[in-house]
């Protein structure tokens, strides 16, 4: 079995997009002069989409959020030549030569956003060239079923936001995870308004659920510090990526002061990253995001190391490579879930360009052992509001 083609696409939706509304969520960038759009440092409506076709007619898809147009170009131009003709089963190889031929600017950040695309298409060709769901072969079932929370809950109106941790609470969820809306910026006033938002979806989902926090890189070590005494009484279960994540030592303190939990790991995109922030001791929780990190070959390393410093891993976005790794790790305790809605932030875009992802029955997934490779194919039921970049 040969590779025979490598081709990328770059699906850019122009369909509708619910704007976000004021103090929608705390980013990196609200430390500018100019604060802009809420979250207009995150917002993505494209997504790529890699397919590796061997000889024999078999397709695995891989893909990346994290800014498609380059990666297409990357993949196209520097990876491809290097995957025609070769064995997809040699994933080790294939993924050192990608990371070693292009190690003066793949380290981090577009290089291996493009080299988990690949690497995470390889895997999918794998698992359906010998019939076997992935996490088949990452090591199997070590769970029953994926426990997942609902990640959503962006600042919004009180009672609207009471109304969609509700919502959770009837479809089951034993944990949500919500985003302030104020940072530095805004002072104790913003303060006061954050713990309002904390508050609010405390009493609704009760003290029996689990409530995580996100922060998105939008408050500075200072400021985290002066909040951490302040949330710890609403018993959360993490506080999400408080600083920015070139801050290692600002997560290191923040962690030592043991008032609460600190993941991150979003924004991390090495295995000798990870190894350093473990050997810090600055995180609680990592959250790599598979297709930013090196795909399932450089995740399931992480895995592997995070289980030795025992520190779990609960990858970020939901998406079926991540609920693979998850299902064939102990190191990964449960998954990110992000509730089927109107396309806002644009992690819901995979739902549109993809079919076959599950959806959690009472706060829980369940993975087919019949069904071979990631377990999704592309749609066309949505094709119209997507242009597409060949």
């Amino acid at each position: 079995m040969k590779i025979k083609s490598v081709r990328t696409r770059v699906f850019e939706w122009k369909g509708k997009v619910v704007p976000p509304a004021a103090n929608f969520c705390t980013n990196a960038a609200d430390m500018l002069y100019e604060r802009g759009d809420a979250m207009g440092s995150f917002r993505f409506h494209d997504w790529l989409v890699c397919e590796i076709e061997t000889e024999d007619g078999t397709v695995g898809i891989g893909n990346a959020a994290l800014a498609p147009r380059v990666v297409k170009a990357a993949i196209d131009q520097y990876y491809a030549p290097m995957l025609i003709g070769e064995d997809p089963f040699d994933t080790e190889y294939l993924w050192q030569k990608m990371y070693r031929k292009t190690h003066a600017w793949s380290r981090k950040g577009i290089g291996m956003t493009a080299i988990s695309a690949v690497d995470i298409a390889l895997w999918d060709l794998m698992g359906k060239a010998v019939g076997k769901p992935l996490f088949k072969l990452l090591g199997g079932r070590t769970k029953e079923k994926i426990r997942c929370y609902a990640s959503k809950l962006y600042g919004q109106p009180l009672d609207a936001l009471r109304a969609e941790a509700q919502s959770y609470v009837d479809q089951g969820f034993e944990a949500v995870k919500m985003r302030f809306g104020w940072g530095p910026k805004d002072g104790p006033a913003g303060m006061r308004r954050n713990l309002e938002l904390v508050e609010a979806v405390r009493e609704v989902i009760g003290p029996d659920r689990d409530l995580m926090c996100e922060c998105y890189m939008g408050w500075t070590f200072e400021y985290a510090r002066r909040m951490l005494p302040k949330l710890e009484a609403y018993d959360i279960r993490w506080l999400e990526e408080p600083v920015i994540a070139d801050d290692i030592e600002g997560y290191t303190e923040l962690r030592r002061l043991g008032r609460v939990p600190i993941s991150g790991g979003e924004h991390e995109f090495t295995l000798a990253g990870f190894q350093q922030l473990l050997d810090r001791r600055a995180l609680d929780v990592i959250q790599y995001d598979t297709n930013r990190v090196g795909g399932i070959s450089a995740a399931r390393k992480i895995n592997a190391l995070a289980e030795a410093y025992q520190i779990p891993v609960i990858p970020h976005a939901g998406q079926m490579h991540n609920y693979h790794l998850t299902m064939s790790t102990l190191a990964s305790p449960m998954s990110e879930f992000f509730p089927v809605h109107d396309v806002e932030v644009g992690n819901e875009l995979f739902y549109y360009i993809f079919e076959g992802e599950p959806r959690p029955e009472k706060g829980y997934l369940q993975l087919s052992d019949d069904t071979p490779g990631l377990g999704i194919t592309l749609s066309d039921k949505h094709l119209s509001d997507f242009n597409i970049i060949e």
